[in-house]
C-alpha cells in the first residue's frame, strides 16, 4: 500500500469539482481542518450534507475518507468513548470491504479503532489495540503519513500497559524506521515522545525535545499553528512544573477557559494544575473543583470511561487536599458507578477505595446552628459552597428515620452539589428523598432540572413515567424541557400543546413553546403561543413575588414582534411595540424605516458564522448592506428577520466624544423576509485610487447596482510594466439587480472603468453575458491575478 493520501485527495477535489459537485469538493478540503482544529459546529453542519452526497454518488472511498475525519474529530476534540463505538467498528469493517480496502484511508481508521478502545479503557483493551496495530503496521511502509500516527497509537497502548520504557524504545525504533524511509516525523511524534518521557521522569530532556523538534518544523518552512503552539506551551508547562520551575509553568500554562474549549488539552493541564498546587504556586479553590468536576461529568456522558476515572481521582486529591469532604465522597461515589465500565480495574480500583477512605477521615464540621435552621443560616451569606455542602451532609445526617423532614434540607443540597458542578450526585440524593417522600411538591420538578443538566435521558424517561400516574402535566414538562435541551423542537411544542389542553393558563409552558416553534421556522405557531400568553398572564400590579413570572415580561413582547414581523402582521408589531414606548413613523402598514446601523450574525453554509453589517428598518427587520458571496444564503438589499436579544453585551458607556462610535449591536438572523434577488460577480484588478472608487460606487448606486470592496491595502497585484513590483490591488463584488441582465453589468462596467490606468477582470460576468472573454483572461494572467 503506497497510495499518497493527500495527492488523491487533490484529485478528487479536481474531479469533483470539475463534474459540478462543489459543495462535496469543499468539503473534502474543510473537513480534516474542522476536525483537527476543534470547529465541531462548522464540521457538524458540513459532514452529514457530504456523506449523504458520498453516498449517493457512490463513492465509497470518499466515504471512508469523510467518516474517518470525523472520527478524528470525535474522539480526540471532543474525548467520545462508549459513545463512539458502534461507529468506530462500523466504519473499520466498512474501511475493510472489497470495494474500500484499497482507499488509502483505510489504513487510518484502524488509527480510529484503536483511540476509540483507548477512551473506553485503554489499559482494558490493550491486547486487542496492540493487536489490531501490528498487523496494519506491519502491511504499510514507514514512508507513508500512517506509519507516524500509528505507531504512536502503539506506544500510547504500551504505556496504557504500565510499559513506558518499553514505549520510548518503540518510539525510537520507529523514528529511525522512518527516517531511513526518507520520511520526516511529524511535530505530533515529537509530542507523543515528550508524553512517554514525562512518564519516565526525563523533564530536561522534554523541554529539550520540544525546542528541537520546533526549530526542525521551521526550518522545513512549516509555521508552527496554534494548535501545535498551544500543546508546545502545555507540555513545557508540565515539564516545569515537575522539575519545580513553578513561575514559568504558571507563565506558560494555558489558561482553564483554553482547556474548556478544547477537551484534549484536560488531562496534562489538570497534571500540572496539580503539581503547581502541591508547590503552593497556584490557589486549590473551589472554583477549580468546580471546573474539574465538570469535565469529569462531561468524559463520563461520553462513555470515556477510563479518562473519566484519571480525572476524578485528580480531582478528588485536590478535594481532599482542601477538605472539602462532601465533594471528595460524591467523586468518589461517581469513581465506584464508573469502576463497573471498566475492563480492567487492578490499581484503578484501589485508588478509588483509597480516595472514598480518605474522604470519610476528614473531619465532620460541627453545625452552628440547629439542622432545621440551618437553611436561614446559609441563606445570610458568608459560607462557603464547599462547607455548605458540608454542614447540609451534617444536618441530613440528624434526620435519618425521619426522611420526611428532610425535604427542604436535601433540596438545598442539592442546589449545593449542582452548583458545585455534580449534577448527577444532585439528582441521586434528589430520587432518593423522592421515594421517602413521595408528596414533596418540589421535587419533581428540582429532579427534573438536574436530570436534564446531567444528561441522563433514561433518568427524564423514569421520571416522566412516574409523574404520567399522578400529575401527567408535570410529566410533559420534564419531557418537553428534556427535548429542548437535545434540540427536539417539534416534541417540546406537542409536549407543551398536552400541558396547554388540560392546564390553559400555564405561562412558562407558552414561552417553551413559542421558543420550539420558532426554532422550526414555524412563526405562525410562535405568534400565536405568545398571544395567547397575553391573554392568559396575570396583570403586573395584582401579581404577588410568586406569581410574577405569570405576568407580562418585556421579551415576551419583543419575541411577539419578531414573529409577526415574519408573518407581516404589521398590525400586531405596531401594538406590541406601543406597549414597549417604540414610536413609528406612519401609524399603519409595513414598518420600513431607517434607523441605525447593526450587524446581523449568520450562518454560513460551512457552519460557522458571518457578521453582515444592516440597516435597521424596524423593530425586528434589517437590510443587508453587503455584497455576499455562496457562502451566506443572502445577499445585499435582502430584508431580513433578527432574533430581539442582542447576542452580545453592549459595551461599557463611551465617553460623550465617543458616542455614537461604539460597535453596532450584534443580533441573531432569523428568517430572511423580502429578498431583494440580486445576483452576485467578483471583479478583480488594479486599484483605481480612492476618487475613482467613490465615483464607481456612486454611478453603479445609480444604475440599481451595489459594489463591495473585500480586498484591504495588503491587497497587491503584480505590475505588468516589473513583474518584481507589485501594485495595489481591488477585489470586491458586485451586486446586479435582478431587473438587469449579466450584459447589462458587463456593458456598465466597461463604460464606468475603461479610462482607469489598470483594467478590472470580471471573467464569470462575462461568460454569463455571453460576451469575449480573451481580455479578462490576458488581465488575469498579466496582472497575476
Amino acid at each position: 500500500m503506497s497510495t499518497d493520501i493527500w495527492a488523491w485527495v487533490h484529485d478528487t477535489h479536481r474531479r469533483l469539482a470539475e463534474a459540478g459537485h462543489h459543495r462535496l469538493a469543499d468539503a473534502i478540503y474543510e473537513l480534516p481542518g474542522h476536525a483537527n482544529e476543534g470547529r465541531n459546529e462548522q464540521l457538524d453542519a458540513v459532514y452529514p450534507e457530504a456523506v449523504a452526497a458520498a453516498r449517493a454518488l457512490d463513492l465509497p472511498w470518499v466515504e471512508v475518507y469523510l467518516r474517518h475525519w470525523r472520527m478524528q474529530n470525535l474522539l480526540n476534540k471532543r474525548h467520545q468513548g462508549e459513545q463512539a463505538l458502534p461507529e468506530a467498528v462500523d466504519l473499520l469493517e466498512f474501511a475493510h470491504r472489497e470495494q474500500t480496502a484499497g482507499c488509502p484511508q483505510s489504513v487510518c481508521v484502524v488509527q480510529d479503532f484503536a483511540i476509540c478502545h483507548a477512551r473506553v479503557d485503554g489499559p482494558g483493551y490493550v491486547p486487542e489495540r496492540l493487536a489490531v496495530l501490528s498487523e496494519t503496521l506491519e502491511r504499510i511502509e514507514p514512508a507513508r503519513a500512517c506509519f507516524d500516527c500509528l505507531s504512536r497509537e502503539y506506544s500510547d497502548a504500551l504505556e496504557d500497559d504500565g510499559r513506558p520504557a518499553e514505549a520510548l524504545t518503540y518510539l525510537d525504533a520507529a523514528a529511525g524506521r522512518m527516517r531511513a524511509s526518507g520520511q520526516q516525523l511529524s511535530l505530533h511524534f515529537h509530542h507523543a515522545r515528550a508524553g512517554t518521557l514525562h512518564l519516565l521522569g526525563r523533564h530536561e530532556e522534554v523541554l529539550a525535545l520540544l525546542d528541537t523538534a520546533e526549530q526542525a518544523e521551521r526550518a522545513r518552512g512549516r509555521e508552527v499553528d496554534e494548535s501545535d503552539r498551544r500543546w508546545g506551551a502545555l507540555l513545557r508547562a508540565r515539564a516545569l512544573a515537575s522539575l519545580g520551575r513553578t513561575d514559568e509553568a504558571t507563565d506558560l500554562l494555558p489558561g482553564a477557559a483554553e482547556a474548556e474549549r478544547h477537551a484534549d488539552l484536560r488531562p496534562a493541564w489538570t497534571t500540572t494544575v496539580e503539581l503547581l498546587v502541591a508547590a503552593g504556586a497556584r490557589e486549590n479553590d473551589a472554583e477549580l473543583g468546580i471546573t474539574l468536576a465538570g469535565w469529569v461529568g462531561y468524559l463520563d456522558g461520553t462513555g470515556s470511561h477510563r479518562p473519566c476515572v484519571d480525572l476524578l481521582l485528580a480531582a478528588g486529591r485536590l478535594a481532599l487536599a482542601r477538605g472539602a469532604r462532601t465533594v471528595a465522597l460524591t467523586l468518589a461515589a461517581t469513581g465506584e458507578r464508573k469502576l463497573g465500565s471498566l475492563r480492567r480495574r487492578d490499581g484503578v480500583a484501589e485508588q478509588v477505595a483509597e480516595l472514598r477512605a480518605a474522604a470519610e477521615a476528614l473531619p465532620r464540621p460541627g453545625l452552628p446552628v440547629p439542622a432545621e435552621d440551618l437553611p436561614g443560616h446559609l441563606a445570610e451569606g458568608g459560607v462557603p459552597f464547599e462547607t455548605g455542602a458540608d454542614l447540609l451532609s451534617v444536618a441530613l445526617d440528624r434526620y435519618r428515620g425521619e426522611p420526611s423532614g428532610a425535604t427542604a434540607l436535601v433540596l438545598l443540597q442539592a442546589g449545593v452539589l449542582g452548583g458545585l458542578g455534580h449534577p448527577r450526585a444532585a439528582a441521586d440524593l434528589l430520587w432518593r428523598q423522592l421515594d421517602a417522600d413521595p408528596a414533596g411538591e418540589e421535587l419533581p420538578g428540582t429532579l427534573g432540572a438536574f436530570l436534564i443538566e446531567a444528561g441522563d435521558a433514561e433518568g427524564v424517561r423514569r421520571l416522566a413515567d412516574r409523574l404520567a400516574a399522578t400529575s401527567p402535566a408535570d410529566g410533559h414538562w420534564v419531557r418537553a424541557r428534556w427535548a429542548a435541551a437535545e434540540g427536539r423542537w417539534a416534541e417540546v411544542v406537542e409536549q407543551c400543546e398536552a400541558i396547554l389542553a388540560a392546564q390553559p393558563d400555564r405561562i412558562n409552558t407558552r414561552r417553551l413553546a413559542a421558543g420550539a416553534a420558532t426554532e422550526l421556522g414555524d412563526h405562525v405557531a410562535a405568534q400565536r403561543f405568545y398571544q395567547d400568553l397575553l391573554v392568559h398572564a396575570l396583570p403586573a400590579d395584582t401579581a404577588s413575588e410568586e406569581e410574577l413570572h405569570r405576568t407580562v415580561r418585556p421579551a415576551d413582547l419583543w419575541h411577539l414582534i419578531t414573529a409577526a414581523t415574519a408573518n407581516r402582521d404589521w398590525t400586531v408589531v405596531r401594538s406590541a411595540g406601543a406597549r414597549l414606548g417604540i414610536e413609528f413613523d406612519e401609524p399603519e402598514g409595513p414598518v420600513d424605516e431607517e434607523w441605525q446601523i447593526v450587524t446581523v450574525r449568520a450562518g454560513r453554509r460551512d457552519g460557522s458564522t458571518a457578521d453582515l453589517p444592516a440597516v435597521r428598518t424596524g423593530p425586528a427587520t434589517a437590510r443587508i448592506l453587503p455584497v455576499l458571496g455562496d457562502e451566506v444564503p443572502l445577499n445585499h438589499g435582502d430584508v431580513v428577520v433578527f432574533a430581539p436579544a442582542p447576542l452580545e453585551e453592549p459595551p461599557a458607556e463611551s465617553a460623550p466624544e465617543e458616542e455614537g462610535r461604539g460597535r453596532p449591536p450584534v443580533f441573531a438572523l432569523l428568517t430572511l423576509l423580502d429578498p431583494a434577488g440580486y445576483t452576485t460577480y467578483w471583479v478583480d484588478g488594479g486599484w483605481p485610487g480612492d476618487e475613482a472608487w467613490a465615483e464607481l460606487r456612486e454611478k453603479l448606486r445609480g444604475e440599481g447596482y451595489a459594489v463591495w470592496a473585500y480586498s484591504g491595502d495588503q491587497y497587491t497585484i503584480t505590475d505588468p510594466a516589473d513583474e518584481d513590483a507589485v501594485l495595489p490591488g481591488i477585489y470586491a463584488a458586485l451586486a446586479v439587480p435582478p431587473t438587469a441582465h449579466a450584459a447589462d453589468a458587463d456593458a456598465l462596467l466597461h463604460r464606468f472603468t475603461d479610462s482607469w490606468p489598470h483594467p478590472l477582470a470580471w471573467l464569470e460576468l462575462a461568460e454569463a453575458a455571453g460576451a469575449d472573454t480573451a481580455a479578462h483572461r490576458e488581465v488575469i494572467e498579466r496582472y497575476g491575478l
